[in-house]
């Protein structure tokens, strides 16, 4: 789901084919479809780099006053592997580029693939000073594309504003269909145990 407080330009073709999603603000409050839900708690996640002190930790405790600051050469990569094949909607960045200016990512591209040897782009963004969250969508051209099936995501942050180095990433979340909703049922279950027991057999 893309917010209002984003805005948005002509997309260009991204590298090796895949759509480009345009150029992206951000939006102040994170909004989500009541019928997806993030996925990436359990998945194992790893960067390319980092500064000690602003690892990958920082990217999932839900703290927008932390970061994750790269250490290394471009494209700078974040890495979630699953354990099993998931379906997957929604990536939501928090960048700031008010406080981080020049390591405030510029271009990002979002590869998919069963592990490293087989990653594939399938979205790349640009993004215009952004500052909040930043909805990047995975549904394909086609309306019935509306997810995408893997067991590994990387996100690469291929440029950055002001030409700077090394980057900034506040929050990263992962967002996938709710699974396995029953017929008629209005609730959204939180398990699967819910869902087992919510029917009459």
């Amino acid at each position: 789901m893309e917010s209002d407080g984003e805005e948005e330009a002509a997309a260009t073709p991204g590298a090796g084919g895949a759509p480009a999603a345009g150029r992206l603000k951000g939006c102040p409050e994170l909004m989500v479809d009541d019928d997806m839900w993030e996925m990436a708690k359990t998945a194992a996640w790893s960067v390319s780099s980092c500064k000690p002190g602003n690892g990958v930790a920082s990217l999932r405790d839900d703290n927008l006053d932390t970061y994750w600051q790269s250490d290394g050469a471009q494209p700078h990569l974040v890495n979630i592997q699953f354990q099993k094949k998931v379906q997957l909607q929604l990536v939501v960045l928090y960048v700031d580029f008010k406080l981080d200016e020049s390591y405030t990512p510029s271009k990002i591209s979002v590869r998919a693939g069963d592990g490293f040897h087989n990653l594939k782009e399938i979205k790349t963004v640009e993004l215009s000073k952004p500052v909040g969250w930043v909805h990047i969508s995975l549904s394909g051209a086609d309306p019935r594309e509306t997810f995408i099936h893997t067991f590994m995501l990387q996100i690469a942050v291929l440029s950055n504003h002001l030409n700077g180095r090394d980057t900034h990433v506040r929050q990263i979340k992962i967002y996938g269909p709710r699974p396995n909703h029953v017929p008629h049922q209005p609730f959204h279950f939180t398990s699967r145990e819910f869902v087992t027991y919510s029917t009459v057999r």
